[in-house]
């Protein structure tokens, strides 16, 4: 059976000494027919030259919008049978192409297939980038959630499916992996996450970039969210969000309750380690105790920033501050050259 062609599209801004490892993995594949596809959104860094000196075809946005348009833009000057789209700071295990297009090729209802990623980094080796790689593969896109979740940081989708369905929703940034199943689904496609495609991608590496991100995203996503989003098993981790959240102003209790009230917070705050238990137990398991307690204290504030953005955001929302064109349609014509 002659091997479809495999469309590998890299959205990528800066950060070339990264896009460099993520590029060199695609090479590396046991899969092959691949093209690389490498969309530059006005990066101010070599990113473009790298990527063209190792053979990857280059495109260019004409504005900084986003990984979105940058994805869409590759796809409009593909080839490929399959798209698998892949962020600028992820490398791929060797096997991830083959993995994929077999998967794939196996199931014609497979609309989407998404990967995930490895606990630990690519690149930075601090405390910081250690937890991120640990809560994004437990607690962000594990294989075994049944919200089925996907993430276009790493997903495959076939073309003539990717065709049907429309590109991602320019306008969306934090939503657009929810609102992109929704569509699939919405056409009778099935989605699902494999750890048969994976990669270790560079996280961020202090926890002042990974707080302003969580709290950017939950605030966004709460602003942004719409029809088909169903959080499923993420209805506990909220609620944990929010006892966090409500164990702050709980401080103040045992003024009014005397001793008794001192109690309420420190149950709050048990009450959602409980609630988000496996992750807590993974991370022990998998690191120890020293680093278990360090990725703990960690994980409850990176909980309660969360929690907070998505609490503004819900409250942007209520004063009709939501984020616009959440409902976009694709426009016809918006993928002819596929």
């Amino acid at each position: 059976m002659e091997r479809p062609l495999v469309s590998v599209i890299i959205p990528s801004f800066n950060r070339s000494h990264v896009l460099r490892l993520c590029v060199g993995a695609i090479q590396k594949q046991t899969y092959s027919p691949i093209e690389i596809i490498v969309v530059d959104d006005c990066g101010t860094e070599d990113a473009a030259e790298v990527a063209s000196s190792m053979g990857a075809t280059v495109l260019r946005t004409e504005v900084n919008g986003g990984a979105s348009p940058a994805r869409n833009l590759g796809a409009e000057h593909s080839h490929g049978e399959i798209l698998l789209f892949l962020d600028g700071d992820i490398a791929l295990d060797p096997d991830s192409v083959e993995n994929a297009v077999n998967i794939l090729r196996s199931e014609p209802k497979l609309g989407a297939l998404g990967g995930i990623l490895h606990p630990e980094p690519l690149a930075s080796r601090s405390l910081a980038a250690q937890y991120r790689a640990l809560q994004m593969h437990y607690w962000w896109m594990p294989t075994d959630r049944p919200t089925l979740e996907l993430h276009a940081a790493v997903l495959a989708v076939p073309a003539e499916v990717f065709k049907e369905i429309g590109p991602f929703n320019p306008n969306l940034s934090d939503t657009v992996s929810a609102d992109y199943r929704y569509r699939v689904m919405q056409k009778d496609y099935e989605v699902r996450i494999t750890a048969a495609v994976c990669g270790r991608a560079d996280h961020d590496s202090t926890l002042r970039m990974i707080l302003r991100k969580v709290f950017r995203r939950a605030r966004v996503s709460a602003m942004e969210w719409a029809r088909g989003e169903t959080p499923g098993d993420s209805v506990p981790r909220a609620f944990g969000g929010v006892l966090l959240l409500a164990a702050v102003p709980a401080l103040a209790l045992p003024l009014l309750f005397g001793p008794l009230g001192a109690l309420v917070s420190p149950l709050f705050v048990a009450a959602a380690v409980v609630l988000d238990g496996s992750t807590y137990r993974r991370v022990f398991a998998r690191r120890g105790l020293l680093f278990g307690l360090y990725f703990s204290a960690v994980h409850l504030l990176v909980t309660l920033v969360g929690a907070t953005g998505a609490g503004i955001g819900v409250l942007q929302r209520v004063l009709g501050r939501r984020r616009p064109s959440p409902q976009w349609v694709p426009r016809t014509g918006d993928l002819e050259s596929q």
